[in-house]
């Protein structure tokens, strides 16, 4: 049986200490800031330990030898390994908010004493350009809005997810008026279909009970949308595959990211799921 790696990569202060507690508890042995020089050699050295699942982190503190990821990556498979790569993001604003609220020092700024807000805004933007490679490579998921919880939720379902040579679709529900999220493949804006939320006996509910369900099929516009949504990826999916993609995000905003934008969600995951492997997921209703 294969080794079961996941490569946990992302900006620093997104999360990724989140992430490997999460990967702890679901049983895979974890290893923080390895060099990618030592990838290879620290895998096999576990696969001779008959080690079935590990989560490694790399990050920007092993600056110096990024530029080996991609060769690195090509030879785990050449070994027959599985491997998923999660890229952990958020905005550079909240990145900075970050740093600030906790005074950590960020890990390319030099010197003792703390940056500046445009020192720091700086460095993150440098470590953006730095880390873009693997972003492009991996499965990206936007902390900006997500409580630590609801991360830890969203890697155990991407690990749990049957280890297949085959593109995954994740949806997303969001709120418009929070901001869209940056990990984000397409976006499509459904507020202009009928919003639930003017229904006083609807407005309490959610996309995921039966009378918002059933009021959204009524709707011509809704059953419409989904269908243009539905034909535009199908169409694509296609070549997405044959550029080797594994994963890719496609998010659906609303207003609130209560109504509409979940029941499209669940409709596509629902109708998308008997050719590919699907995840949906609902920032909003997730952080309640």
């Amino acid at each position: 049986m294969s080794m079961d790696i996941i490569l946990i990569t992302g900006m620093s202060g997104s999360g990724k200490s989140v992430a490997l507690h999460a990967l702890e508890d679901a049983g895979y042995y974890c290893v923080d800031n390895l060099p990618p020089e030592l990838l290879i050699p620290f895998v096999k050295l576990e696969e001779q330990q008959k080690e079935q699942r590990l989560a490694i982190a790399i990050d920007v503190r092993s600056a110096n030898s990024l530029h080996l990821m991609p060769e690195q990556m090509a030879l785990l498979g050449n070994m027959g390994m599985s491997v998923k790569s999660v890229f952990l993001d958020a905005s550079s604003e909240t990145l900075q908010r970050r740093y600030s609220e906790t005074r950590r020092k960020h890990p390319l700024s030099g010197g003792s004493k703390p940056q500046s807000d445009k020192a720091l805004f700086e460095t993150i933007e440098f470590e953006r350009e730095l880390l873009a490679d693997l972003r492009e490579s991996a499965h990206v998921i936007d902390t900006s809005l997500l409580r630590s919880a609801q991360l830890q939720t969203y890697i155990k379902s991407l690990v749990n997810a049957p280890l297949a040579q085959q593109l995954t679709l994740v949806f997303e529900s969001f709120a418009f008026k929070r901001g869209i999220p940056t990990d984000a493949d397409y976006v499509f804006d459904v507020r202009m279909l009928p919003n639930p939320h003017y229904e006083s006996a609807l407005r309490p509910l959610t996309g995921r009970d039966e009378p918002v369900q059933a009021y959204l099929r009524q709707s011509e516009e809704f059953v419409q949308m989904q269908l243009q949504i539905e034909g535009f990826l199908k169409h694509w999916i296609q070549a997405i595959e044959r550029d080797h993609r594994s994963y890719v995000t496609v998010a659906i905003g609303c207003t609130g990211g209560q109504h509409r934008s979940v029941f499209m969600v669940e409709q596509l995951a629902q109708n998308f799921s008997t050719r590919w492997l699907t995840l949906k997921r609902h920032r909003e209703l997730d952080a309640v």
